[in-house]
Parts: structure tokens; sequence; C-alpha cells
């Protein structure tokens, strides 16, 4: 079980790929099948924005999206909606600050699945972990044109900080990531990279995926 072991969720958590229909000119399933034979170690469903899907459309994506993960062997993750991930049974659910409260989602999800929680401040990373957090994202640690909510940027040395505080939850970093700053957020504290628009914009998917694989491996 992936949760209860965090010597292999640190692994799961190496090149972790998020992505919407929003986010991408083709089919998001041919760049998710291409982005995970590249490297990618686990995909989030994030489907938000003004063309985002939603009721039956969305959930047919979620599917052939999570049939291609169990497929693949990597964990199928939703952003935020619990409710489709409860009733497909995904492996795992990420909550932002202002979303549903992780100790809300970890009563909804039961305690086997894998449960991931936005922090910008070290208090938020504490209190994440007291309601059932699993891993914990940091960022934007840099500058990132994939989320038009995104916070302040951070730096890696947020990473470094939570780290020096304590904090032993695995943590992958997000935002602005590119092949040139992973190793810096990696020799940070960092256990792995969330990436959209690293993967999603590029040409290949899978050498870009291989290539972030790589980077947060060396």
């Amino acid at each position: 079980m992936i949760r209860r072991d965090p010597v292999t969720l640190k692994k799961v958590l190496k090149v972790y790929f998020i992505c919407g229909t929003p986010n991408v000119s083709r089919p998001l399933t041919e760049i998710l099948e291409e982005a995970v034979q590249g490297g990618a170690t686990i995909f989030q469903f994030r489907e938000k924005g003004e063309k985002a899907l939603t009721g039956e459309k969305k959930k047919e994506q979620a599917a052939k999206l999570q049939a291609i993960c169990h497929e693949k062997g990597i964990p199928f993750i939703i952003n935020d909606d619990v409710e489709l991930a409860v009733e497909l049974n995904a492996d795992g659910v990420h909550v932002g600050q202002d979303d549903t409260s992780a100790r809300e989602v970890r009563a909804k999800i039961g305690p086997d699945k894998i449960l991931g929680v936005s922090a910008h401040s070290l208090t938020e990373a504490v209190q994440a972990e007291k309601d059932g957090a699993d891993y914990i994202g940091v960022g934007p640690v840099f500058a990132t044109s994939s989320k038009d909510d995104a916070e302040e940027v951070c730096g890696p040395e947020r990473i470094s900080e939570f780290r020096e505080e304590g904090l032993t939850l695995p943590i992958v970093a997000i935002g602005g990531i590119t092949f040139e700053n992973t190793p810096a957020v990696i020799r940070a504290g960092a256990d792995g990279i969330s990436v959209i628009s690293a993967i999603a914009s590029s040409a290949s998917p899978a050498d870009a995926a291989n290539k972030l694989y790589r980077k947060a491996s060396s």
C-alpha cells in the first residue's frame, strides 16, 4: 500500500504530471500515455478553467485517464473533486488551501488513499500533516503561467525551510519547474517535481518526462 510506505511514495512522486483538457491542444489521453512512457511516475487530473469539462464529460475523461494510469502502473490522483474521486475509486486526491479541508477529504476517501495538500507556509504544512496528508505540494517555487490563481513565488528556499524545521512528509515542488531548475529543488529537499506545461506543452511529452526524470534522479 503506497501511502503507508513513505519510501515507495517518495519514488512515486518523483515526476508528478498534472494536467487537464484546458492545458492541451490535442487529446489528453495521448499526452498522458506518452508522458508515462517517458518517465512520469504519478498523474493528477486537474480539470479547472473556463474551458474545463464538467459533469458526465469530466467523468468520462477521468475514467479514460484512470484506465491509462492503471494499465501503466502509476497512481491516478484527482484534484479537489472528492466526490468524483470516490465514485471512480481513484488512488487519491489533492487539495489546495482554498479547497475542501484535508481533514474532511481524509474522512471521505478513507485511510488507504493518497492525500496531497498544497502548503505555502510551515504552519499550513504542519496542519496538513495533522489532518492526514501523505505529501505536501510546495510552490509556486518559480514563476508560472500554468495557474491563474498561483500564490507568490517562494523559491527553493521554502522547501529548505520546511526541512530545517523538521518536516518529514514527502515534498513535491510545483510552479515553473524546468529541466534547468529541477536539480535545485531536489537539493533543497524536495522528493519530486510537479509539472504541467513542461510536459503538456512539449513537442514530445515522452522526451520531456524522461529528461525530467533523469534530472530529478541525479
